[in-house]
């Protein structure tokens, strides 16, 4: 059995934003003692679970 974290499933996600965001977040994510994308994570998940959506892994948007 391999050890280490296993094998997840990912998407790739790319967004443009302007560089004045992208070195705010970075230094919001070193702050959090976390990568970008694991600051990003945390905002989508802290997003989702406080306006009840649920996060699973066929997600689907059925009403505006």
């Amino acid at each position: 059995m391999p050890k280490g974290r296993p094998k997840t499933k990912t998407a790739i996600v790319q967004l443009r934003v302007p560089p004045q965001l992208k070195a705010a977040a970075e230094v919001a994510a070193k702050r959090d003692h976390r990568s970008l994308t694991g600051f990003i994570e945390v905002l989508i998940l802290n997003h989702c679970k406080n306006h009840d959506i649920p996060v699973t892994e066929a997600t689907q948007e059925t009403s505006p």
